[in-house]
């Protein structure tokens, strides 16, 4: 029999492979006109290339940080930050950037083969890279769905070392958006554990719902809505896990278990649009399905929710 899962959201959030981090943002500095004059003076500092959607991977747990002369001179660049971490090869204070690379310039740098998708390999990177990836990548995808000004439609420029972007004839600013959206772990009476099937997915991947928040909704609203609109079952005592950012392309996951109402349960049914099958699991039955219930990767926080609830690791 597993063991009984963790009480405390620290224990739980240590089990996120997108929530660790040895980085500095060093956020003062995005203030300094020559910055990246600054930096890229500096003979230590490293650059990240990324580009639609992926990462440059030295191999499958270490991220590929260049010397500045290794990337295109005209790429777009961020200041993620300085290390943190002691058992690096860069010493700790090397100053990190991200170079937004188009997929020219990325075939420029590197075979198609060396970049990586972070989902894959994020359970194998270290607390650095892992927030390396997760920040450089979450800005690269705000910078190229924010071209334009909202307002004007004319060309935005960017400065502060990349964390804002300006209409350079207004002086108008836009900054960089996420999208809250909740997880959550339902369980009934019986405790056993709530998954649904999308319609995206094939038949036997099975996970946590979950659901974006709605403006001028608190996030335990948006637990009970979701849960109800996707489900049909009415949901109390929404509890906060933990959270990770999921740069596909710009969220924050936040997770929550939450009961059924006993005294309202509604009744379950799928949507039938996002949602087409749902079922009860006890513990014992989510491992005896085996192959038949494909779970989420282990980099998400659905994951980790179901093992939470679970008390241990699930074999694959």
């Amino acid at each position: 029999m597993p063991a009984r899962p963790s009480e405390t959201s620290t224990s739980f959030s240590a089990k996120l492979p997108l929530s660790r981090h040895q980085i500095d943002r060093d956020y003062l500095a995005r203030e300094r006109e020559d910055l990246f004059l600054e930096l890229l003076a500096e003979a230590g500092t490293r650059i990240l290339p990324v580009s639609k959607g992926r990462a440059l991977f030295h191999d499958e747990t270490t991220l590929a940080l260049l010397a500045p002369s290794a990337v295109p001179p005209q790429a777009e660049l961020v200041y993620l930050g300085r290390s943190l971490a002691l058992d690096a090869e860069e010493p700790v204070g090397t100053a990190i950037l991200a170079a937004l690379l188009t997929e020219e310039q990325a075939a420029e740098v590197a075979s198609d083969e060396q970049w990586g998708n972070l989902r894959m390999f994020a359970t194998g990177l270290s607390d650095r890279d892992a927030g390396l990836a997760t920040e450089a990548l979450g800005i690269a995808n705000w910078h190229a769905s924010h071209r334009f000004s909202p307002r004007t439609g004319r060309p935005l420029r960017s400065v502060k070392g990349g964390w804002v972007r300006v209409d350079p004839d207004d002086g108008h600013e836009i900054f960089p958006r996420t999208d809250p959206a909740i997880i959550v772990g339902v369980t009934d009476k019986d405790d056993r554990l709530l998954l649904g099937s999308n319609a995206l997915w094939e038949k036997n991947r099975f996970s946590l719902l979950a659901g974006f928040v709605e403006p001028g909704e608190s996030l335990e609203q948006a637990v009970e809505r979701e849960i109800f609109e996707e489900s049909g079952v009415r949901v109390t005592d929404a509890t906060y896990l933990g959270s990770q950012p999921w740069p596909f392309p710009a969220s924050l996951m936040v997770g929550f278990r939450a009961r059924v109402d006993d005294s309202n349960p509604g009744s379950l049914q799928p949507d039938g649009t996002e949602i087409i099958d749902l079922r009860w699991f006890t513990r014992e039955e989510l491992v005896a399905a085996g192959d038949s219930v494909i779970l989420p990767g282990r980099s998400s926080i659905a994951r980790a929710i179901i093992e939470d609830w679970y008390g241990s690791e699930i074999d694959d």
